[in-house]
């Protein structure tokens, strides 16, 4: 199975849509046998979906991502991970873990519905 972390300087890339490496984690029986950063050029949704698409992978973890990216990557078959922030070891050991979905590697503001505050301090 081949993970790949949208990345910037080992850390997730805010926003997969301008991110520029995927960090590519091939795993066997649990374990990481092989990590490499590969570019990514194409910059348009299709080009870039079948960049990534050539590239293997199974899943895909990032930070932000658009509705047109997301659906595309599902539609052809690669689990999406949104909203996810931290340094690259880290979620990849959560991934492997199955910790991932808990609150320290959320984008801050994602996931965490927040009440307003009115004038006043009225809600």
């Amino acid at each position: 199975m081949t993970l790949a972390l949208a990345v910037w300087k080992n850390r997730i890339s805010p926003v997969f849509d301008s991110s520029h490496t995927l960090l590519l984690v091939d795993v066997k029986n649990g374990m990481v046998t092989n990590k490499r950063s590969v570019p990514l050029h194409a910059e348009l949704p299709l080009p870039r979906v079948k960049e990534v698409l050539n590239l293997g992978i199974q899943v895909l973890v990032c930070g932000a991502i658009s509705l047109e990216f997301s659906n595309m990557f599902e539609a052809y078959g690669i689990a999406v991970v949104p909203f996810v922030a931290g340094d690259a070891d880290h979620i990849i050991e959560s991934y492997l873990n199955n910790t991932l979905s808990g609150p320290n590697f959320k984008m801050p503001g994602c996931g965490i519905q927040r009440r307003r505050r009115h004038r006043g301090g009225h809600l």
